[in-house]
């Protein structure tokens, strides 16, 4: 991993701080609570300092978020798994719900200790006597929406998060409810963090993958692919020379092609099929890696998929397929197979039948430039 690259902070205050601002206002200057609170929000805000996960209401007031977050502490020692449920499934709601203010809600939780909580509760769950898989799941949804930034992705490692989440799938192979959940938060915790992303290839997620697409062929379970692909995005901008490139050798040395390009051989009406095509895209990082999906028949199996797509007007379809045909046509000896296997005039057709659709004219295009790079 690379040296760690300068970053910037803003200026942060305290809940305890900011609390004595607002009652300073009204003790002081003879403010109404709801005027004391507006003036100390407008004033930090101009002093340039990040209010994120600060606590902003009326003094008296309560906030939904900290009440379930103490409720989740009492369960902490007094442990209900049905009651734990429900806190975990109000706690994702507050800070999932696109319909609420849930980016607040994200900050706020975070601040207060909500990974770690999460963590803890989580390796209580699995140690408590019993099948205890609806708390779990609750959990670990509610985790995989805490999980927003380095802050948040930081505790969730320093907690052993990695490990603890590993477990759980290891040992619930045959639940696709817990799967998706689970590798949900896997998605969440290496999105934009280098150090988790390392954790869990320690840890050998990209076996477990494997093993689990292998155990549910064309069950659709869209986190798992979604994890692939964040485990293998060079997104944390604190590292100069990310990792992924080699964690995409491990995982194309292991097979996971051959398993993706299966679920391109099942055609237009494979609930995994797009999914497949943006997590081989990932994968494909290098010629040999290209050439490798071909020889699996990838290339066939995207031709195919290309007409089918056309035919059926499926417009999300046709735009993976060529974005992924485009990426293998890096390799000189794909460029080559493309062509003879009648590609170009495929993409033709496809992009008369989809000229009113710009998404899908610019991934044709994208082709073209590729192919055009060799003289082909």
């Amino acid at each position: 991993m690379g040296p760690a690259a300068k970053t910037t902070t803003m200026r942060s205050i305290s809940q305890e701080a900011f609390e004595e601002l607002v009652n300073e206002n009204i003790d002081d200057l003879g403010m109404d609570p709801t005027e004391a609170l507006q003036d100390a929000i407008q004033t930090l805000t101009l002093q340039g300092v990040d209010l994120s996960g600060i606590v902003t209401c009326v003094p008296g007031e309560t906030n939904p978020v900290i009440e379930c977050l103490d409720r989740l502490r009492h369960l902490e020692t007094e442990p209900d798994q049905n009651l734990i449920a429900q806190a975990f499934n109000t706690l994702h709601e507050l800070c999932a719900n696109p319909n609420s203010d849930s980016n607040s809600n994200v900050a706020i939780a975070t601040k207060n200790g909500a990974v770690e909580l999460a963590c803890s509760l989580c390796s209580k769950i699995s140690l408590a006597a019993g099948s205890h898989v609806v708390p779990l799941v609750s959990a670990l949804n509610a985790l995989s929406s805490l999980l927003h930034d380095v802050q948040s992705t930081g505790a969730f490692h320093r907690c052993d998060g990695p490990r603890i989440v590993m477990a759980f799938l290891v040992d619930n192979k045959g639940n696709v409810e817990l799967l998706s959940s689970g590798f949900r938060v896997v998605a969440s915790a290496a999105t934009g963090d280098e150090i988790v992303k390392e954790a869990f290839m320690e840890l050998k997620v990209d076996e477990l993958i494997l093993e689990i697409m292998s155990l549910h062929r064309h069950k659709g379970i869209q986190s798992l692919y979604d994890a692939v692909c964040a485990l293998l995005m060079p997104d944390d901008d604190r590292v100069v020379a990310s990792q992924v490139y080699g964690y995409a050798r491990k995982f194309a040395k292991i097979g996971i092609a051959e398993a993706l390009v299966d679920s391109l051989s099942a055609g237009v009406s494979s609930h995994d099929l797009i999914s497949a095509c943006i997590t081989l895209r990932a994968v494909a990082v290098n010629d040999e890696i290209c050439k490798s999906i071909a020889e699996k028949g990838g290339i066939d199996a995207l031709l195919r998929c290309i007409d089918d797509s056309g035919e059926q007007g499926d417009k999300a379809v046709a735009k993976v397929c060529c974005s992924l045909l485009s990426k293998l046509a890096g390799s000189d000896a794909n460029k080559s197979a493309i062509v003879g296997k009648g590609g170009m005039d495929k993409l033709i057709k496809l992009s008369a039948r989809f000229a009113d659709d710009p998404s899908v004219l610019q991934e044709d295009c994208n082709f073209i430039v590729v192919i055009q790079r060799m003289g082909i």
